[in-house]
């Protein structure tokens, strides 16, 4: 394994990976960027080419290639490398025999079930006229890996036991309910589409009811989802999102529908940006990952009652996170893989074009609802306003306030004043990525983080004009023993701040001129130090005169006039 990891490292560099992600601009023998992991206008994320890592100034983040697409597409370390191994086109492989861990095992597991599903969807299976009669190719099938499992109770576990996985692994994947008769396969007698996390590793399954000649249980579930695993987080997983990433960055937007086939239509119709929910409704995970690429989104929903509040529930969470939330509105009763049968890919990529902001769409279907105004009116109160309330810009804000007002035939005074009855847990912004306070750097005065900084920079330099061992020395000399110390037991997060910030403040000061500055660093470090002592001593003076210990009270002067001659000296050298 860590000869692939070092096969990738070679071939793409940080620059390579990140420029993917966001844009990137020159800024002197580094990079600068608006930082994917937090809010801001001021570009304080670095990449630095020469040591193949970067640093956000304002989150306290930072690492190499791996951690950073650990962070953008939410996967462990392994899914990283999948990812990055195939930009590279490089092969994982594994050194040792037994290399592969119970995690490795799991997805194993879940591929071979795939592979099981998949084979049991043969060319004539009954289940594929049904597929096909909801407008889905041969092509589409294949490519989303969709597959049957029938009615019998072990078929799969039997499979993967001939296939060497143990009863435990076929249990923690997901794949069977263990009772006092043994294990007996969960899902049977279904349509199963897999679920893939972003690295495109098969994590979980969900299963469409489907019985051979029409006879389902009564009380059996239409849509039965893996439960939680190991591998599968319902809260942290998007279907589709592992195919609609790229394109959701390349369009500037992503498509939001309910269901596995209204995905893999709108998929199909030419809308790869399209992802889904899978059990669950729409979560801060999801939106996080979505807003790595876009925070633009547009839901695809009806206009019934239960489109409504499908768009109530979805939009809370994502205005809640300043994003952009328009709403492509589809007939009553009509789904987004029905529409598209129905009426074609052109009348898709209509409603899509002619999607509106989530306000104008709830005024709208609240409207159509509510024929008597005053019911229509406490209707857009209970509704609409809690989303203007979250909308971050002022200008966007104050033009939906015009838009309800003239809906309402009110004046814009009296919207903004029923704004302010909005309660407050219904209107507060949230941060889509919170700063890592964990990664606060310690209380040091600035020219000491400096000093420390330009230790670690110049100790990666392949001429540096100090030797590591030299700035050390200087430290020790100007700062002290307990800074010497303290830059030892700096945390690698810590380090990295520090060294993009000396490399940024010092990388193109001429030769002659940064040893200079420099060794004047240093010297303001120890007028920092001495004044540091001066503020105790003076404090242990005051002490000693309040208590009338007069020998304390000597020792104390005397240390006061020491300090204060020896900062005077280093003020003459300056």
């Amino acid at each position: 394994m860590s000869s692939t990891v070092e096969q990738v490292k070679a071939r793409l560099s940080i620059v390579d990976v990140a420029s993917q992600y966001v844009k990137l601009n020159r800024a002197g023998v580094n990079y600068k960027a608006r930082c994917p992991f937090h809010n801001e206008k001021t570009p304080s994320f670095v990449v630095s080419p020469d040591r193949g890592t970067y640093h956000c100034f304002g989150c306290g983040v930072g690492g190499d290639i791996f951690s950073f697409v650990q962070e953008m597409e939410g996967v462990d370390f392994k899914g990283a490398l999948k990812i990055l191994a195939e930009k590279a086109g490089v092969e994982i492989v594994y050194e040792k025999k037994g290399e592969k861990d119970a995690t490795d095992r799991l997805f194993a597991a879940n591929e071979e079930a795939t592979r099981f599903f998949e084979k049991n969807l043969t060319a004539e299976h009954f289940t594929r006229s049904y597929l096909t009669k909801r407008g889905l190719t041969e092509e589409t099938i294949k490519s989303f890996r969709l597959g049957w499992v029938s009615d019998e109770w072990r078929t799969l576990t039997t499979h993967l036991r001939e296939k060497k996985f143990t009863d435990k692994e076929i249990e923690a994947a997901g794949l069977a309910k263990r009772t006092e008769k043994g294990l007996y396969d969960r899902f049977r007698s279904r349509i199963m589409f897999p679920l893939c996390d972003p690295a495109g590793r098969i994590v979980g399954f969900s299963a469409r009811i489907f019985a051979e000649k029409g006879e389902v249980p009564a009380d059996a579930p239409k849509y039965l989802n893996s439960p939680e695993t190991p591998l599968y987080n319902k809260s942290r997983l998007l279907y589709g999102y592992d195919r609609a990433k790229h394109n959701i960055r390349k369009l500037n937007f992503s498509i939001l529908v309910e269901g596995q086939m209204d995905l893999i239509s709108v998929h199909q119709a030419g809308w790869g940006n399209a992802v889904a929910v899978s059990g669950t409704a729409l979560t801060h995970e999801h939106l996080t990952l979505l807003m790595r690429f876009s925070e633009n989104m547009v839901l695809a929903l009806d206009a019934d009652n239960a489109g409504v509040e499908a768009a109530r529930r979805s939009a809370t969470a994502a205005l809640s996170l300043g994003m952009d939330v328009k709403v492509a509105q589809l007939p009553s009763g009509s789904d987004p893989a029905d529409f598209i049968l129905n009426e074609g890919k052109d009348a898709w990529k209509t409603r899509i074009r002619e999607a509106r902001h989530v306000v104008e769409f709830l005024l709208t279907a609240l409207a159509e609802q509510h024929s008597d105004a005053r019911a229509y009116a406490k209707a857009v109160r209970k509704t609409v306003l809690p989303f203007i309330a979250m909308i971050k810009s002022p200008i966007d804000r104050d033009h939906f306030i015009g838009i309800v007002a003239e809906k309402l035939r009110v004046s814009g005074d009296a919207v903004r004043s029923e704004l302010t009855q909005v309660p407050k847990e219904e209107r507060q912004h949230v941060s889509p990525l919170a700063s890592d306070t964990s990664t606060a750097l310690p209380a040091l005065t600035p020219r000491l983080r400096q000093a420390f900084g330009i230790v670690l920079w110049q100790s990666e330099q392949k001429k540096p004009l100090f030797e590591k061992d030299a700035l050390l020395a200087m430290l020790k000399k100007h700062a002290g023993e307990d800074a010497v110390r303290l830059f030892k037991d700096l945390p690698s997060k810590q380090e990295e701040a520090m060294r993009f910030a000396a490399e940024s403040v010092f990388a193109h000061v001429p030769e002659k001129k940064l040893t200079e500055e420099i060794e004047a660093l240093f010297v303001l470090t120890e007028r920092d130090r001495l004044e540091n002592e001066l503020a105790r001593a003076r404090q242990r003076l005051n002490m000693a005169e309040r208590e009338g210990d007069a020998a304390e009270q000597k020792a104390a002067f005397e240390l006061c006039t020491i300090l204060t001659n020896e900062i005077a000296k280093l003020e003459k050298r300056r």
